[in-house]
């Protein structure tokens, strides 16, 4: 192993590694948190019958159920979205790294 294996920069991250730019945090929390809401909305569902609910389509239930519905998919296609960009950063890092301009063949 290289000394350089174990030197970090300035954030704590591996010298060689890519910094992680705000919306990548962004996707990330606003991911993890449309998650959370849809579990919540889950569970108020599934509570809300032994608690005596019986019509689902007035109030604010409509939207709870909707919510559930598109949240788990909206959050993976963020998911998704953060990983292509991710790729793509990476593989632009390491083609600027390359002195000799190959692209690894």
């Amino acid at each position: 192993m290289s000394a350089r294996s174990h030197d970090t920069g300035v954030h704590g991250h591996k010298a060689d590694d890519v910094p992680v730019r705000r919306i990548d945090r962004i996707l990330a929390y606003m991911a993890l948190g449309i998650t959370a809401l849809t579990i919540v909305c889950f569970f108020a569902v599934i509570l809300a019958r032994p608690a005596g609910v019986v019509n689902f389509g007035v109030g604010l239930w409509p939207t709870i159920i909707v919510t559930m519905e598109v949240g788990l998919p909206i959050a993976f296609l963020m998911i998704v979205a953060l990983l292509i960009m991710s790729f793509v950063r990476r593989a632009r890092a390491n083609r600027a790294d390359d002195p000799q301009g190959r692209s690894g063949r």
